[in-house]
């Protein structure tokens, strides 16, 4: 367990640093001044100054921050303070965390797709024993069509065969060394109790640097898609906060992705990190999405509302997910006991 927990703590530092991490060089590009940039939270442990900006390393890991010029205060005179900067600017650098936390996860889902490799029609194996191999198809064929359909992905070879007749024989046409052979294949019931008719080839796998990078990316857009779905449940009531963990649950989570291995921890990673983007991007006070919020009302509203205005909010904000984080934890323990 204590395993598990060092590793938690390293998934959220892997999460916070460059969720601020992005708001730090968004700020800096945009002209705003970063007065310090520190990584978890609580007393200073080391600090170093670098040209404007202190950085430092604090003591509980959990957590970090970047303090920016003029960020939560009015009538800062300095130019490159960040209530100063031009609206634009602000969401940019507000943007830029969340924006870091999707490159994370896209990122882990392609290593992750690059270990596990893409599966592909060119078979890997053939059970001796099996419908195919008794029918002449051998490894290193590729299958290029399934009763008369062509296949251009494993995908659409798994789907052909789920859609056969089980009772008729399979018409598979495979290339081997250039050369299209056709084979009748009759399917036969598969022993492992859940119903299905098999044939006995298993895919061979690609680590093309290329499709793994479309892949990963079209993999990060499904879970997100997912998790966005997961999302509105929530709120409309479908989910239940069994359905959701905080800190502590997500020890549990990460010791049983722990016992799966690696990928599956890369999954979880992906997974963590794009719940933080969209959660940072939800309109509500003290998030980055509600800070954005607040720079598109008063752009629009003439900056009618002022910055203390806007601070008591946030700070109202900061109050009640303090609250909700509480909540959450104590719901985290309640049902581990």
């Amino acid at each position: 367990m204590v395993i598990t927990i060092i590793l938690t703590v390293i998934l959220f530092m892997i999460l916070v640093i460059p969720h601020e991490f992005g708001h730090m060089v968004a700020a800096k590009k945009m002209g705003v001044k970063v007065n310090e940039f520190a990584v978890g939270m609580g007393p200073a442990l080391w600090k170093k100054q670098k040209g404007e900006t202190l950085y430092s390393l604090r003591a509980i890991p959990l957590g970090g921050y970047t303090a920016m010029e003029g960020e939560d205060e009015e009538g800062n005179d300095d130019p490159r303070a960040f209530g100063n900067a031009a609206w634009w600017r602000k969401l940019v650098i507000l943007f830029a965390g969340a924006f870091n936390n999707i490159l994370v996860a896209l990122l882990t889902i392609i290593i992750a797709v690059t270990i596990m490799g893409i599966p592909t029609n060119q078979l890997s194996s053939v059970d001796k024993s099996g419908p195919a191999y008794q029918a002449g198809i051998r490894q290193g064929d590729e299958i290029v069509s399934v009763n008369g359909n062509e296949v251009s992905s494993w995908g659409d070879t798994v789907t052909q065969l789920e859609k056969a007749d089980p009772i008729a024989p399979v018409k598979i046409v495979v290339d081997r060394d250039g050369e299209e052979k056709s084979y009748s294949v009759a399917m036969e019931k598969s022993d492992d109790g859940t119903g299905r008719y098999i044939i006995g080839i298993q895919a061979g796998r690609s680590r093309n640097v290329f499709k793994c990078v479309y892949y990963g990316g079209v993999a990060t857009w499904e879970l997100n898609k997912s998790m966005l779905k997961a999302f509105g449940q929530l709120f409309s009531g479908k989910l239940t906060a069994d359905d959701v963990s905080g800190p502590v649950g997500l020890v549990t989570i990460v010791d049983k992705a722990r016992a799966n291995g690696i990928v599956t921890i890369l999954y979880l990673v992906a997974l963590v990190s794009l719940n933080l983007a969209v959660v940072n991007l939800l309109p509500l006070p003290a998030l980055d999405g509600g800070r954005i919020l607040f720079v598109i009302v008063r752009k629009l509203s003439g900056n009618r509302i002022t910055d203390a205005m806007e601070g008591y909010v946030h700070l109202a904000g900061m109050a009640i997910l303090f609250a909700l984080f509480i909540f959450i934890t104590w719901h985290d323990i309640t049902k581990l006991l």
